[in-house]
């Protein structure tokens, strides 16, 4: 939190101060933002954790009925699941923000992607009474990650059945040397404020945290879009639900990680 004294003169060494008090300043921010993003981390990782425990320490205790163990046995399952997907997702955020999110471009039909995605949901947008509907015109054909840009989608679907839309549009449509990928729903929108910070991680339309979402969704979302070199914007339509879109760039901008 120092800085170096600089002299009031324009010369070599007041040109030093002022860098190396630049550079002192960036890194202050750098570690004020890792700070921040383990602070974050470590509460989304204790609910889960003290639900797994008061589970199993629940199947443990003497005179639970066959019905009892099994429910407490498929509570701490579906947190173990919990745990796994946000340490995956803590995984995509850290190589993202190191520069080498990996991702391996080949020629992809977005037209597919999007019948794909829909047909992974297709099951539970049925148990909540939502129609799926995919629409795409023209040559969608771009240069991406299959697998990154279907759980950048996937995600987006994710959110708009979590928020109570029952009517989603998967769409797609070639803008210049661009793609644009939207996912609409006529759910209850996004809160306005919510609208500027909606891509930051660990940020929910509910401040409420319980046993939902850990607030990385869309945070993977920008991670993957920008890793292709693309954007992704969001905004609620005037007749109500919300539009949140990806613009990709047809040919791929981005140089392929390692992994």
């Amino acid at each position: 939190g120092q800085r170096l004294p600089v002299p009031p003169s324009d010369d070599e060494i007041g040109r030093l101060g002022y860098t190396l008090n630049a550079m002192l300043a960036r890194l202050e921010e750098v570690f004020a933002r890792e700070r921040t993003f383990v602070s974050d981390a470590s509460h989304e990782l204790r609910t889960p954790l003290a639900i797994l425990k008061a589970e199993l320490e629940l199947a443990l205790r003497g005179g639970r009925s066959a019905d009892e163990l099994e429910a407490a046995l498929r509570s701490a399952a579906e947190e173990t699941d919990r745990l796994v997907q946000l340490a995956e997702d803590l995984l995509v955020i850290a190589r993202s923000d190191q520069g080498r999110l990996p991702i391996r471009t080949s020629t992809v039909d977005v037209r597919q992607l999007l019948d794909a995605v829909r047909e992974r949901f297709a099951r539970r947008a049925g148990d909540q009474n939502a129609e799926l509907q995919v629409e795409a015109a023209g040559e969608t054909g771009i240069e991406a990650d299959a697998l990154r840009l279907e759980q950048a989608v996937g995600n987006l679907l994710d959110n708009a059945l979590r928020h109570g839309g029952r009517h989603v549009v998967l769409s797609a449509r070639v803008d210049g040397d661009a793609v644009e990928v939207h996912v609409r729903d006529d759910g209850p929108g996004f809160p306005p404020a919510f609208i500027d910070t909606a891509f930051e991680r660990f940020t929910r339309a509910d401040a409420a945290r319980g046993r939902g979402g850990a607030g990385l969704g869309l945070a993977i979302v920008d991670a993957i879009v920008r890793a292709h070199g693309g954007t992704v914007e969001a905004r609620n339509r005037p007749e109500g639900g919300a539009d949140v879109w990806l613009t990709l760039p047809r040919h791929a901008r981005a140089a392929a990680g390692d992994g």
